[in-house]
């Protein structure tokens, strides 16, 4: 009985009461999970869509989506499919960013230090020991001075000395590869799709070697080549040289693309855009050339410096370009208005620049390389490094992928310098694999043949490619011809008609027409007397006027001398 009346008085819980308590607080906090996912998820769906507009480079607006206005349902229907696996092809790279785990690199000074008062030496001594071994010299002093690349995907480093000297490295592994002396001049070398194939650039004409130094073509066509250029995914390589033509050869079938005659001199400075594989060129004018090879002239023709160019970058979005001149400047410029948006002045005319992965500036002029961070769309205060070679001049720069490193070429040999937060930490196996073995190589160059982009599709803005046009069919073919008019009114030179002389031109015409000019009293005479008879015959003309009446008036002359 006691122990029911304080059940009844409430003074111990039931345990009914225990159990609907317990399930209010679950569910209390089940709901306050709930709400921070769905808070979580929001940001995160925030993030990815800020992360998926860096892909997004459709500017019709609507989220990329086109507007179908075809006639055509399967056309519709097709072109529908395609703006779904591009937008769901951009939500997987703005996942993938997210779950990528390496940070990007930076130097921070403490204080009144400043950045560009850092030494290599210190900065080797700082970093850890697979990055301090990827810093050396290489004392190359009787070869030089060097040209340098590296492949995409920054495994290999290949050197090439002006004296003949051509060299391959295993950067990975720090190991030599390859050496091999062509004897001859050499002025640039480029990679080919991987290092297996690199085109060298020398005094005649260009020529492809493989990873085993093989001669595998003599490109007659490309005649005293200067700088080369190479379009990965059109598989064309590019030459400029001393004769002012820019020519494009495809190198998976050895034709001959396209040539075109800039009509600017000899071209010493050559770059591409990544973004639309446009070529860009820089000439003794002060002008910067963009060309394609479906056009016979420019697409774009800019005055960038008052003195002749040195060096020419432009940054992986295709958005900056970067150019240096002998008039001492370094000059940034928006391609998408093709303004000028910055400019710096180097101590003397550069020699070199490029522009890494992540937007840092390098730029050698004289014995020193200065690099500059975040330099591009913002106005620099300060250089963030430098470095200087001394009685060494610099001759090309190149910042290895997907590290913090930058090669340098000089008179001396070459260099490899730490540079924090020069490359892009986080790469796709894809599109290139440092680590790849020899299997993948094979693999990504056939998925790379079959994946070819055609000459064709090189332009200025690339989304116009698969676009529709929604006007009538008329205005269309009305388009079409007029610009087809004015091209064939633009190239047609001008007819020059055939002087036929049928006997006019012989050797006593000639003379009679050379003693037209020459005065004499016989001449003069005949002169005169002609000038008497002209004479004579307007006074009876006018004369014969005075006669004149009516619609008879003609026959009053015959008359009065009747």
């Amino acid at each position: 009985m006691s122990g029911g009346l304080e059940d009844v008085l409430g003074l111990t819980p039931s345990s009914s009461v225990i159990s609907s308590k317990k399930h209010r607080h679950m569910k209390r906090l089940r709901e306050k999970e709930e709400e921070e996912l769905r808070v979580a998820k929001k940001a995160m769906g925030e993030k990815l869509k800020k992360e998926k507009s860096k892909y997004d480079r459709n500017p019709s607006g609507d989220d990329g989506k086109l507007a179908l206005q075809s006639r055509d349902k399967k056309l519709n229907s097709r072109v529908k499919r395609d703006e779904i696996r591009h937008d769901d092809a951009h939500l997987s790279a703005a996942r993938a960013e997210i779950l990528h785990s390496e940070s990007v690199g930076y130097l921070e000074a403490e204080g009144a230090e400043r950045t560009y008062r850092f030494k290599q030496a210190a900065i080797k001594k700082a970093v850890d020991v697979n990055t301090a071994t990827k810093s050396f010299d290489l004392n190359l002093e009787k070869t030089g001075p060097y040209t340098i690349d590296y492949t995409r995907n920054g495994r290999f480093l290949a050197l090439a000395g002006a004296s003949g000297h051509v060299a391959l490295i295993d950067a990975l592994k720090n190991k030599l590869s390859l050496e091999l002396d062509v004897a001859d001049k050499i002025h640039d070398v480029k990679f080919l799709h991987n290092n297996t194939m690199f085109a060298v650039a020398q005094k005649k004409y260009a020529y492809i070697y493989d990873d085993n130094g093989i001669e595998l073509h003599c490109l007659k066509q490309h005649i005293e080549p200067t700088r080369l250029e190479f379009l990965p995914y059109h598989f064309l390589l590019v030459s400029a040289g001393r004769t002012g033509y820019l020519k494009w050869q495809d190198t998976s079938t050895g034709e001959l693309v396209a040539e075109a005659r800039t009509k600017l001199g000899s071209c010493s400075v050559l770059s591409h855009n990544p973004y639309n594989a446009v070529v860009c060129a820089g000439h003794a004018s002060g002008t910067v050339t963009m060309w394609s090879p479906t056009m016979s002239e420019p697409l774009v023709k800019m005055l960038c410096h008052r003195g002749p160019l040195t060096g020419l970058a432009i940054d992986r979005s295709g958005t900056y370009m970067v150019t240096t001149g002998m008039d001492a400047q370094m000059k940034v410029w928006d391609i998408r208005m093709y303004k000028p948006v910055h400019a710096y002045y180097t101590n003397r005319p550069a020699t070199s620049v490029e522009v890494s992965q992540r937007g840092i500036i390098g730029v050698g002029f004289g014995s020193y390389v200065q690099f500059w961070s975040d330099a591009l769309s913002t106005k620099a205060q300060a250089p963030y490094l430098r470095h200087q070679f001394r009685g060494s001049n610099v001759r090309s720069i190149k910042f290895r992928p997907y590290e913090d490193i930058c090669g340098v070429g000089h008179e001396k040999g070459f260099s490899s310098l730490i540079v924090p937060g020069s490359g892009e930490p986080n790469f796709d196996a894809f599109e290139a694999n440092p680590f790849q073995t020899n299997k993948q190589q094979r693999e990504a160059t056939v998925h790379a043949l079959l994946d070819k982009l055609q000459p064709g599709m090189i332009q200025l803005d690339p989304t116009n490619i698969g676009r529709i046009d929604r006007a009538p069919a008329e205005i269309i073919m009305k388009e079409r011809k007029a610009a087809e008019e004015a091209n064939a009114a633009a190239t047609q030179k001008p007819v020059k008609l055939k002087k036929k002389a049928r006997g006019r031109n012989k050797i006593g015409k000639r003379l009679k027409k050379q003693h037209q000019n020459i005065i004499t009293e016989e001449r003069m005479k005949i002169r005169a007397a002609a000038e008497e008879k002209r004479r004579l015959e307007k006074q009876q003309r006018e004369e014969g006027r005075k006669f004149t009446d009516g619609a008879l008036g003609i026959f009053a002359r015959k008359k009065h001398k009747m």
